[in-house]
C-alpha cells in the first residue's frame, strides 16, 4: 500500500470522526432542549423564586431579598468579608438618600 493511500484512509476517517461530531451535536441539541422544558415545567410546578446569583452570603444570594442591614451583621463599620458584595450596586433607595440621611 502507498503512502498517499494511506493518507488518504487517515483523512477519511478524521473527516467522517468530523462529521459525527456534528451528528452528535444536533442530538445534544434536542435533549437539552427536551430537558429546558422539563426544568421550566419544574420551576412553574414548585413555584421557585428568581435564581440565586451568588451563595456566599444571604445577602448576596438575591439583592431584592436580603434586608438592609445584613451586610453589616457584625457592626456598622464592618469591612466587607465576602468578594460578591463589591459585584453589586446598593439599592436605589440608598443610592438616593444623602449623607444627612434625606432623600436628594
Amino acid at each position: 500500500m502507498r503512502p498517499a493511500n494511506r493518507a488518504l484512509i487517515v483523512l477519511a476517517l478524521a473527516g467522517a470522526a468530523f462529521a459525527a461530531c456534528f451528528l452528535d451535536a444536533a442530538r445534544l441539541r434536542t435533549t437539552a432542549a427536551n430537558d429546558a422544558n422539563g426544568m421550566a415545567a419544574l420551576v412553574a410546578r414548585l413555584r421557585l423564586t428568581d435564581l440565586a446569583l451568588f451563595t456566599e452570603a444571604r445577602y448576596t444570594r438575591h439583592p431584592s431579598q436580603a434586608d438592609l442591614h445584613s451586610a453589616f451583621q457584625d457592626h456598622p463599620l464592618a469591612l466587607e468579608h465576602f468578594p460578591t458584595g463589591s459585584l453589586i450596586a446598593p439599592p436605589e433607595i440608598l443610592r438616593r438618600v444623602g449623607a444627612d440621611g434625606t432623600a436628594k
